[in-house]
This record gives C-alpha cells, sequence and structure tokens, in this order.
C-alpha cells in the first residue's frame, strides 16, 4: 500500500532567511528548510545520518549544508552525504505558492 502525500502549507517565504536554515516539525518530523541564494527552497530531514546534529543550525554553501557538529557535507538536493563520509537523509518536495512554502508529506 503507497502511502498518501499531502500538500502543507509551511512558512511564509519572508520569515525563511536566504542560506539559513530553519527547524520545523511535521506530522511528529523534524524539518530543516533552507532558501538557497537563487531562490529555491530545499527541505531536508534535519538530523545528520553520522552525528545526529541539527542540521537546520549547519553552514550552507551553495547546495549542500554542512553539519554544525563535525562538518559532514550533505546535498540539499538529494540528502546525499558527500565523500569521505556516507550516509542519507530524507528530502521534501517543496512548493512556493503565493509567498508561503508548501511541502509534501
Amino acid at each position: 500500500m503507497t502511502k498518501t502525500l499531502e500538500k502543507i502549507k509551511i512558512i511564509d517565504l519572508a520569515s525563511l532567511p536566504i542560506q539559513i536554515g530553519k527547524e520545523v516539525v511535521i506530522k511528529g518530523e523534524a524539518i530543516a528548510l533552507f532558501r538557497l541564494s537563487n531562490g529555491d527552497v530545499c527541505a531536508i530531514e534535519s538530523k545528520c545520518p553520522g552525528t545526529n546534529g541539527p542540521l537546520a543550525e549547519g553552514i550552507v554553501s551553495g547546495e549542500y549544508v554542512y553539519c554544525p557538529l563535525r562538518d559532514w557535507k550533505i546535498s540539499l538536493r538529494t540528502g546525499e552525504v558527500q565523500k569521505p563520509d556516507d550516509g542519507k537523509v530524507k528530502t521534501y518536495k517543496t512548493d512556493v505558492i503565493d509567498g508561503y512554502v508548501y511541502m509534501m508529506v
């Protein structure tokens, strides 16, 4: 049986600073939201797979976030941890509609 995704209104885009993470909890899951310098909004699981660090507090560079605990580099597009480290975080589809960020969960 497949899980049905629901589009949920998350946050006003104006309150999501560029290249600064913001953690939200949706359906019991901690999710890190990021607005990239090109305006795209990315959403990933907020817990680093290697350190359990809060990714919403990480440093953003381009399309990557660095874990604040041990500098693991994680793609905001795919959730893939970059080598030499290994792992993956869950990613979420986002849309910006009429100035609000929506997410499929």
